[in-house]
């Protein structure tokens, strides 16, 4: 029999994510999960490729979906000055539109990511591309430009050689923004319909690549804005900024955090649990568990259980109430990817465009892999019957029954 706490992820997870887009890093809530089922357990050249695009620049960015339309960004020219914003039917492939600009701000970062590395994110009117350059740019989805904002003209020292790897959030109407790293080191709330910053706040000088998480509460008026940097998780009013809980603890500055109702799921120590109690104010430490400590990916949880990719190649499953262990799969690394989770399905993919399809439940099995382009960073996309994969020059989309 199931758990309190697994039927009430379930309830909340199905009436979160039926119907839903993809509409920004990991999907709805930044939860790695998708309702879809009936997705191919192989593909190949001759079966469920649906189809397979170019990309004019390259890019770790991840897709996102936003009703008929698959959204991607990517950066070319000599030091990846040039950036893209691409609009693409999710029927056919064919390109809707594309738009370039100029990055105002630095370019120069790790050939391993590149400047296209946060993925855009979508409110379903508009889609809001940012880059490594802290350029923000939104569009409506038939490409008009509403703003633009050079966030590093504000303060030029925002900055990593590496490459800044944050994706954007929206919380309500605010687009919440986080750049750290060595230099200027800062994170903004901006006004998805103007352009217009409400708030800022320091960070701290840390390299950092993970992104903002909403933990939502009893309605929209409650949700708060999650910060993960490297020594602390921070939680704020996404309208004004301020802050209303801290963690200190050395946390991962890769693995983004989940969180759902009232867990937040931490890379830190491990894999650490934290529950917020609305009423009070207070943040109580679940379980902490030092071998579910999250490499590059992301954990993603769902049913009552959490999945950790190690970068090698290992898939562990736990007991999201306990942190207990409960099986283990080897699988083929390395992977940076985080995986997608689609029905009883979970979709992993390695750096060398091996794509693992694992059955979850008591125990996981391996039922199939599809081959992709080698050099996968990017997170994939689940939304309509189909999973989209960005490599750094092109965009596939695999569906069951496709020639």
């Amino acid at each position: 029999m199931r758990s309190t706490l697994q039927v009430t992820f379930a309830a909340m997870i199905v009436a979160a994510l039926a119907g839903a887009d993809w509409r920004q890093f990991r999907g709805p809530d930044s939860a790695g999960v998708s309702e879809e089922r009936g997705l191919p357990t192989h593909f190949d050249a001759k079966e469920n490729v649906a189809w397979k695009v170019p990309l004019p620049g390259s890019g770790p960015s991840g897709p996102i979906v936003v009703r008929d339309r698959v959204f991607v960004t990517a950066a070319s020219a000599p030091q990846q000055e040039r950036l893209h914003l691409l609009a693409f039917d999710t029927a056919t492939g064919k390109l809707l539109w594309e738009r370039q600009l100029w990055a105002t701000g630095h370019t120069v970062c790790n050939s391993f990511g590149g400047v296209a590395i946060p993925t855009p994110t979508s409110d379903g009117k508009r889609v809001y591309a940012f880059y490594s350059s802290n350029d923000l740019a939104c569009f409506d989805l038939d490409g008009n430009l509403q703003w633009l904002r050079g966030l590093a003209f504000e303060r030029p020292l925002t900055r990593n050689d590496v490459g800044m790897g944050s994706s954007p959030l929206i919380v309500g109407d605010t687009v919440v923004v986080q750049m750290e790293d060595q230099g200027a080191s800062w994170a903004a709330g901006i006004d998805a319909a103007t352009g217009e910053t409400r708030w800022t706040v320091d960070r701290e000088r840390e390299a950092n690549w993970t992104s903002p998480t909403v933990l939502r509460g009893a309605n929209a008026s409650g949700d708060l804005v999650l910060l993960q940097s490297k020594s602390r998780l921070t939680a704020h009013d996404p309208r004004t900024g301020r802050q209303v809980f801290r963690y200190d603890a050395g946390c991962s500055t890769m693995s983004s955090n989940v969180a759902l109702g009232d867990r937040i799921y931490l890379a830190s120590g491990g894999l650490t649990a934290l529950r917020y109690d609305r009423a009070t104010g207070s943040l109580e430490q679940l379980w902490q568990e030092r071998r579910l400590q999250p490499e590059n990916s992301s954990p993603v949880v769902h049913d009552g259980r959490v999945y950790v990719t190690k970068a090698a190649g290992v898939l562990v499953c736990a007991d999201a109430a306990s942190g207990k262990i409960l099986w283990q799969l080897r699988l083929r690394g390395p992977i940076w990817s985080t995986p997608a989770l689609a029905g009883d399905l979970l979709y992993v993919v390695n750096h060398e465009g091996l794509v693992q399809m694992v059955r979850l439940g008591d125990k996981a099995t391996l039922v199939g892999t599809g081959q992709i382009d080698k050099g996968i960073l990017a997170s994939p996309a689940v939304a309509d019957g189909a999973i989209y994969f960005r490599i750094h020059q092109h965009l596939w989309k695999i569906a069951a029954g496709r020639p």
